[in-house]
């Protein structure tokens, strides 16, 4: 009886230490778990004006679950009449990880425009290898979004 109470005990060990991946539906939008800023709180704007700024805390307004600044009142009127026109793809997650079937922190600092579109990587050396096949992780990006939301870890 010994020996059952030995395997019965392991065992309960065993699957007690087991790692257990929680999934949970990730925002559309990705924001830093510090404050609920899109973009680091950058004009999305401004990107499409060859400067990315720092937008300020007298210009925001709110859409889809984040908070987006602005550097003026004009780049926030032209936002709130067409966000999508604007919004980062992929919600600023990183485009790389998207096209690879994971969600990553997209950075304000590491941003290409093509075809009009903004797009974020995590980091220098991801944007680089992102633009050498640029439309082909678009292509396998798009493919995984938005399912990639409702399965996947921020990394």
């Amino acid at each position: 009886m010994l020996w059952i109470r030995i395997i019965i005990i392991a065992a309960v060990v065993s699957f007690a230490n087991m790692p257990i991946q929680a999934y949970a539906k990730q925002d559309e939008i990705y924001t830093s778990w510090r404050n609920n800023f899109a973009v680091d709180g950058y004009d999305v704007v401004s990107f499409y004006l060859g400067r990315p700024v720092r937008g300020k805390s007298q210009y925001v307004t709110s859409w889809n679950g984040a908070l987006w600044k602005f550097s003026s009142q004009a780049n926030l009127d032209r936002f709130v009449k067409s966000p999508e026109e604007y919004a980062p793809a992929y919600g600023g997650y990183c485009a790389w990880a998207v096209a690879k079937g994971k969600l990553a922190r997209g950075k304000a600092k590491h941003w290409t425009l093509k075809d009009g579109k903004l797009y974020l990587n995590f980091n220098k050396k991801i944007k680089q290898r992102w633009l050498r096949q640029a439309d082909n992780f678009i292509d396998k990006a798009d493919q995984n979004w938005p399912d990639i939301l409702e399965h996947g870890t921020l990394d």
